[in-house]
């Protein structure tokens, strides 16, 4: 569904709907361009957007389609370029991601947004605020985008930071607990989030280093900024990557010797319960000739040799640490 359509002129929104073919007429203008936004368009409702603006059919396939990995392609004189939303919902400690898909060329810019996208209603406002930059047509609203979505990923990163903290702690606790399964899931949304960020860093470089001629030289330096934020977000995803995978070998590490604990103190316990169940075991096989059982003190001191072996088992198992 068409969301928003609007003509802009020397920076200005002009008053009036408009239809699909009164805004590619609009655009063609040197001073106008139209920016075009839906939602989770079908193919038959995306189909007169493709024949008005000639989008390549490759693209409009990924636009209604969605689940494509971030990533620049040039189709003749149109760019389209694909941005991977994230917003983190801390009770499930999970990234949730969306898509937005936008087409750029000589005089319009058409937005297709999937799942729960970072809200371009808010970046419209804002750039309509802002006449002189969006002056510079497309790629002052190519710049917007970018940069909402960036700037949406530093939340995501921080609610990862806070649950990345909390399960380092919980390993290093003189609780017993694994966090293994915790620490693989943490692992794989941040592989996830990863996926969204990593393969957009070469293209807005290349959008930073005016490769494209529908970017304005006097906003490139906007690119390098956005830019500079993504590989913070980026490099701080592979710390978190390293860092967990450090906290899931010790975590791993500590169980092994807690099991080897446990084991030692099992092993004490059994070596100190089969000395009198040895002596035991011998006195109760009922034999008329064995030593010491007409001797008024033989039960005493069988009981005596019973509590005295098993203390110097304990104080020596207690000295080499198993207990």
């Amino acid at each position: 569904m068409i969301v928003d359509c609007a003509v802009y002129e020397r920076g200005r929104r002009q008053n009036g709907d408009l239809a699909l073919g009164e805004a590619f007429r609009r655009c063609q203008g040197n001073e106008e361009f139209v920016w075009l936004g839906m939602h989770e368009p079908t193919k038959d409702e995306f189909e007169s957007v493709q024949r008005e603006f000639q989008l390549h059919e490759l693209a409009v396939e990924d636009a209604i389609n969605a689940h494509q990995r971030p990533k620049l392609e040039v189709y003749g004189d149109t760019i389209f370029v694909v941005l991977k939303t994230a917003r983190y919902v801390d009770s499930e400690e999970v990234v949730e991601f969306g898509e937005i898909l936008i087409f750029l060329g000589k005089g319009f810019v058409v937005t297709v947004r999937h799942g729960p996208a970072s809200n371009l209603n808010d970046v419209r406002k804002q750039v309509e605020g802002d006449p002189e930059r969006l002056k510079g047509g497309p790629g002052a609203v190519l710049y917007e985008i970018l940069d909402r979505v960036v700037d949406d990923y530093v939340p995501a990163l921080e609610g990862l930071r806070e649950d990345v903290e909390q399960v380092e702690s919980e390993v290093f606790s003189p609780e017993r607990k694994s966090s293994a399964r915790r620490i693989y899931a943490l692992k794989r949304e941040v592989l996830e989030f990863t996926r969204a960020t990593a393969p957009l860093v070469d293209p807005i470089d290349r959008l930073a280093e005016g490769r494209y001629d529908i970017v304005p030289e006097d906003s490139r330096h906007y690119f390098r900024d956005v830019s500079d934020h993504l590989k913070r977000v980026d490099d701080g995803l592979e710390g978190f990557s390293d860092l967990l995978t450090s906290v899931l070998s010790a975590n791993l590490t500590q169980v092994t010797v807690q099991q080897n604990e446990d084991v030692r103190k099992i092993s004490a316990a059994v070596a100190i319960i089969a000395v009198p169940t040895m002596i035991a075991g011998i006195y109760g096989m009922n034999f008329e000739h064995m030593p010491e059982l007409g001797w008024r003190y033989g039960y005493p001191m069988a009981l005596g040799i019973m509590a005295a072996v098993c203390l110097a088992l304990y104080r020596y198992f207690k000295r080499v640490g198993w207990l």
